[in-house]
């Protein structure tokens, strides 16, 4: 009979938590409330499919990866596994007294180097932080005082980077005074656009200035907005070269070195726009950084010839094309991976005379290029100077030569060429073996002919932005595998100023892909985890840095939002300024950041930023920081209009972990 009565009170309370629960703001979607007997609540009672993870699913009462939760030796039987960047969020409804847990990384990511920071939040007020913890550090102990607390955040945040952070919350539990805490869902803030729609007349956009390789073939796309059909017009094209009118394709070869000074038009029914353009045959190719779309963060080993030709078609029906945005990239698992079964070619990695073999789900490479270059667009692939991939499929190691050789024959303009698998044969992580595989490849691309945009991966190793360039790099990543959080893409992007006197035209360095849209790292997809402000963050601080603009979704899936955000014209001039200085930050303090870049006209684009993650701020800059005095333009970027004219700063109020992007002019 008591058993019943206690079911029929719990009915009673779920039927009205919806009405009397405290903790319903608009921001959260609450599961039900019930009053139980004990004090005490453990965290793996609750609904831990709520925790966003940085990799995998949360587990409970086990790892990440479903093992015994093991922490520096020490086994424990209840808490939730879970992987950074991470975060739970529980309404207490002002109801629990204190929250308990042993925090530390999981034994099972072995010697792998694995880096972690656990962080508790009370109603958005830091209340407890573990510090940076690694493998086999003795566990940490959180006993916390959450009396009055409303909204409790658990955080697990990367430390260095985020490999391998598998991360337990231990013996976790929540000390209660009547209703049970419940894991919530904080509602995404609704996108909103900034952008406005280009207008009908024709506008060229893209870069100003393109690189080539005297007797290479040549191919760039002048691109433009506004209502079609449209015609294109270059004056001046040096010997060698054809416009195609109507496509605005430019192709052929030239033969002699020299810098050529090109007038391109495009005209429609309403009007004519013109601008100057310089074609430079030398040694230098990417003056301006790469624009286009990798397969990686949203197909991973998922991608085949149909979504990259599908990617490609909605680059142009999209109009992405219209806005510079011009490679099309295969990342992993092209290739055969090692000790594969494939039918089609009998578990062989290479043909007979030591060239690469595709998978199945590449059947004709040649083909492949051969449509994406028919739609003005360029094309990429990617490999390992190891045995292997990361995938473990087959990497170039010992195959030099034949791989630069088929990737130049099957027609690729880009190459990312990633450390995976190399560290088995590598000597050490010397500075001369960091080198050393860049080098190789290096020799080998310079030997075909073809313009191939040659991308080093190696996560930052050895600080490569130093010496990028001297191993033959158009472009190298600083840093490792970002994420779609607010942790691991502000950490990378707020980080790179130790890189800025590096990047220039032909060098550039490399943050890492852009996590907007649809995410996932294939098959299963699911919208970026940054918030709009957020991602306003993540592509004007890109942009600013002069990295190399990869989108990381599949195109053909882009929503309005996601579209507004890659097709801001005056946004992405800043990325393609044909001067090439990387922003630096001019101020800093504990949650405010001003980033500045010199432009080629003479003006300065700045970024305000707010690091804060519960407040909008006011950020200024001031004009001495900038190297400048008396009476400025400033210039909305992403609403694309004039605010007003400034003497001495400019000050803006900027929404939580949002931006300001201006341009600074001088008043005429």
């Amino acid at each position: 009979m008591k058993k019943l009565q206690q079911i029929n009170l719990v009915i009673s309370i779920f039927v009205l938590s919806f009405c009397s629960f405290g903790c319903q703001a608009k921001d959260y979607v609450y599961d039900p409330v019930i009053v139980r007997d004990c004090d005490v609540v453990w965290l793996d009672e609750l609904d831990v499919s709520k925790v966003a993870s940085g990799y995998g699913s949360t587990q409970r009462n086990l790892s990440i990866d479903r093992n015994p939760m093991t922490i520096a030796g020490v086994v424990y039987d209840r808490g939730i596994g879970t992987h950074a960047t991470g975060e739970f969020n529980i309404c207490l409804d002002g109801e629990s007294s204190r929250f308990k847990a042993t925090v530390g990384i999981d034994d099972e990511v072995g010697e792998h180097k694995a880096s972690v920071e656990f962080m508790v939040y009370g109603d958005g007020v830091e209340l407890w932080r573990s510090g940076v913890m690694k493998p086999k550090m003795p566990a940490k102990q959180v006993d916390v005082d959450v009396s009055g607390v409303k909204h409790l955040k658990l955080v697990v945040d990367e430390g260095e980077n985020n490999s391998y952070d598998h991360a337990d919350w231990a013996d976790a539990s929540i000390e209660i005074a009547g209703k049970v805490p419940v894991a919530i869902n904080t509602s995404r803030p609704r996108p909103y656009i900034l952008t406005p729609k280009p207008g009908l007349q024709p506008r060229i956009t893209g870069p100003k200035v393109f690189g080539v390789r005297p007797g290479n073939p040549f191919l760039f796309t002048v691109t433009a907005t506004g209502q079609r059909p449209m015609k294109f017009l270059a004056i001046n094209l040096p010997r060698g070269l054809s416009l195609d009118f109507a496509t605005g394709r430019i192709t052929g070869t030239i033969e002699k070195e020299g810098t050529y000074k090109v007038k391109l038009a495009a005209e429609n029914s309403l009007s004519k726009n013109s601008r100057a353009f310089t074609i430079k045959a030398g040694d230098t190719i990417a003056l301006t950084p790469p624009m286009g779309w990798n397969s990686w963060n949203c197909w991973g080993c998922a991608v085949d010839d149909e979504k990259v030709r599908a990617t490609a078609k909605a680059i142009v029906d999209s109009g992405l094309i219209n806005h510079g945005w011009s490679y099309v990239n295969i990342d992993d698992c092209w290739m055969v991976k090692l000790n594969s079964d494939d039918p089609i070619v009998g578990g062989k990695t290479r043909d007979e005379n030591g060239m690469i073999l595709t998978n199945e789900k590449f059947p004709d490479m040649q083909a492949l290029t051969g449509y994406i270059h028919g739609l003005g667009l360029k094309v990429g692939l990617y490999t390992s100077p190891g045995p292997f991939t990361c995938q473990s499929y087959e990497g170039a190691y010992e195959h030099e030569a034949l791989d630069a050789q088929k990737f130049a024959e099957w027609g690729f303009d880009y190459l990312k060429y990633d450390w995976c698998g190399y560290g088995t044969v590598s000597k050490g992580k010397t500075l001369e073996e960091l080198k050393k595989p860049y080098q190789v490849m290096r020799r080998e691309l310079d030997h075909v002919k073809r313009d191939i945009v040659y991308s080093l991966c190696q996560y930052g190793m050895g600080d490569i932005w130093e010496w990028g360039e001297e191993v033959g790099g158009n472009c190298w990543r600083t840093t490792g595998d970002i994420t779609d959080s607010w942790s691991s893409m502000s950490k990378i992007g707020f980080s790179q100023d130790k890189c800025s006197p590096y990047a220039k035209p032909g060098y550039w360095n490399d943050p890492d892909m852009l996590v907007v849209g649809q995410v996932g790292w294939g098959p299963n997809l699911h919208p970026s985890n940054l918030t709009p402000d957020e991602q306003y963050t993540h592509i004007s601080l890109w942009c600013l840095l002069d990295s190399p603009l990869l989108i990381g979704c599949p195109v053909e899936q882009m929503d309005e939002f996601t579209l507004n955000l890659l097709t801001n014209d005056e946004v992405l001039e800043v990325n393609q300024d044909s001067l090439g200085i990387q922003a630096v930050p001019v101020f800093k303090d504990a949650t405010r950041q001003v980033w500045a870049k010199k432009m080629e006209d003479g003006s300065t684009a700045v970024g305000l930023f707010n690091l804060d993650g519960f407040v909008k701020q006011k950020v200024t800059v001031k004009f001495k920081n900038l190297g400048i005095n008396g009476d400025y333009v400033v210039r909305d970027l992403w609403r694309q209009r004039d605010i007003g004219v400034f003497s001495e700063s400019f000050t803006a109020v900027v929404p939580s972990h949002g931006v300001v992007l201006v341009k600074i002019s001088e008043k005429k």
